[in-house]
Order: C-alpha cells, then structure tokens, then sequence
C-alpha cells in the first residue's frame, strides 16, 4: 500500500442498509462508478455484503452493501443474509439508513432506533424522489425530521444520479481522520469470479420468474485469464429438481439467453473477451443445509 499519505486524509466505513428494494445497490454502483451489485426490481436481490471503494488522494471512503432487512427469515439462507446486515452495524464509522418515498415515517424501523440509540453517526437517504413530487418530497423530510435531524436527511434519486454527491459530501463531515484501509488502487473487496457469478445471477433474475432466481446459487468452477479473454465456467445450481429444466428452457433456450447477457456484462467488465460455460446442478434445499451454505460462501 502506498504509505504517502497526506495529512489530513480521511477513511471509513460507511455502512448502508434498509429494507429490500429501497435501491441500496444502485446507490453504492452510483458512488463509485461501477457496476458492483446486482440490480432487479425484484427483492431480496443482495445475498452478500459487498464494499465499495471510493478513492481520492484526501479520502478513501468504503461504502458497504448489504441485504435488505428481512423481518421474518423464512429460510436458513435468510438467516445468513441478516447476519450481514448486524454485521454492518457494529464496525460502522458512519451509518446510512436508506428508506424511500414509499416508507412512511412512524412505521416500525426497528435496525434505525437501533442506530440512533448507538450514537453512531447517521446519514437517513431518502430515494426515489423522481417518484414523487416536490411537495410530498418536502412533507417527507418533515415527517423524517421528528425522527432524525434534518441535516441528516439527504434526498435523493440514486438511479437518475441526482444528489449522490451529498452522500460523499456528508460523509466526509463525519468520517476521522484516518490511513486507507485499502489499496487507493482497489475499488472492491471482492474477487473476479464473485463479480462474475453475480453478474450470472442477476441475468437469472431477469429471465426467470416467480421463485425460481430466489432459489438459485451461482459457482464459477474455473476462471482463466488469458491474453485478450477470459474462460470462464460456472454452475448454477438449483433448489429442487424441478428447477433445473426451466432454468435449461425448452432446446437450451433460457440458458443460452441467459448465458449471453451475462457474457455481454462481462466483456465490459474485464474489458476483455469472455467464453463463459454454464451447467445447472440440483443440490436438493441447499438453502437449509449449513454445508451448501458454508461452501457457498455463507458463514453458515
């Protein structure tokens, strides 16, 4: 890591949760400016913590991406997603509760009375404001504001780009000053075949419905990089045995679409050319079984 850093530089963790499809994902790809999460109009999209690392030469701020907070976890998957989410709250320089202009302040916003009784610094983003209009956008800062200070409270549209800028802004105000926890070069924890099976996986969101993506894990088997392209190979594995010939189609169909979104994504990723490979396994309820989950890379 480069140790010349100048005085005064600032770095943390700036921790976004909330509830699910409030766009915590198209947020942190808008701070940092690549495409690090997956996003769908579909719930419960996010399985992992992710950070992004935003770099300058005064700061480095490490936003981190986590599922939406599910209440009720229904499956063991469920229950390993949300300990991303506590996770988050406990090594937080700085906490941004996401809500949107869908939310109606007074609700029950259990993990949000947690942050505040914590005392940790608090960002409240209000997304979607392209959604609604000027004066109900106002009523909700207001009806926000008997809960959290209004300088906390930033307006924004995170899929238009509109105000993200404060984001960064506000967190400067609040992070200490601090070395880089990261390389300045690096703008991810997250490996080359992770970025790939999500990439996968968000293809299976848009091309398959009801709850077949929500019963599907991505594994890439094998990723070699090689002058001008990358092979690459991953299994999709399935739920129940029922699954796998939907997610195959009818003469390979669904496959091979899905296959060629994902490798369109990749190319632009990794600048680079891409053979991807796929195969669709069943691991009967590997979302229940704590060695799927653990090889998944769930702390199961």
């Amino acid at each position: 890591m480069d140790l010349d850093i100048p005085e005064g530089h600032k770095s943390g963790y700036v921790n976004i949760i909330g509830k699910p499809n409030v766009g915590k994902s198209t947020l942190i790809n808008a701070l940092i400016g690549e495409k690090l999460s997956i996003v769908t109009p579909k719930a419960q999209t996010t399985r992992h913590r992710i950070l992004g690392i935003l770099n300058e030469p005064q700061y480095q701020i490490v936003f981190s991406d986590t599922p939406g907070i599910i209440e009720s976890p229904k499956y063991m998957l469920h229950e390993m997603m949300m300990k991303f989410v506590h996770e988050s709250l406990t090594d937080a320089d700085v906490m941004l509760y996401m809500v949107d202009v869908w939310d109606i302040p007074g609700e029950s916003f259990p993990f949000l009375k947690r942050i505040i009784d914590s005392g940790t610094p608090l960002m409240l983003v209000l997304n979607k404001i392209d959604e609604s209009d000027q004066e109900k956008t106002v009523d909700l800062i207001a009806k926000w504001a008997e809960i959290v200070p209004e300088e906390n409270i930033i307006p924004i549209s995170a899929l238009k780009k509109f105000n993200t800028q404060s984001i960064i802004v506000r967190s400067l105000e609040l992070l200490p000053e601090a070395p880089p926890y990261f390389d300045k070069e690096q703008y991810t924890d997250k490996s080359e075949r992770f970025i790939t099976s999500e990439v996968i996986r968000e293809k299976i969101f848009t091309r398959t419905r009801q709850e077949i993506p929500y019963s599907v894990e991505v594994v890439v088997t094998s990723f070699k990089e090689e002058e001008g392209i990358i092979f690459i190979a991953a299994e999709i594995i399935a739920n129940r045995a029922t699954q796998k010939p939907i997610l195959i189609g009818r003469g390979g169909e669904t496959l091979k679409r899905i296959g060629t979104d994902a490798r369109k994504d990749l190319e632009i990723a990794f600048q680079k050319k891409v053979f991807l490979e796929m195969f669709v396994k069943v691991r009967e309820n590997w979302r229940e079984n704590k060695n799927f989950l653990r090889q998944f890379g769930y702390d199961a």
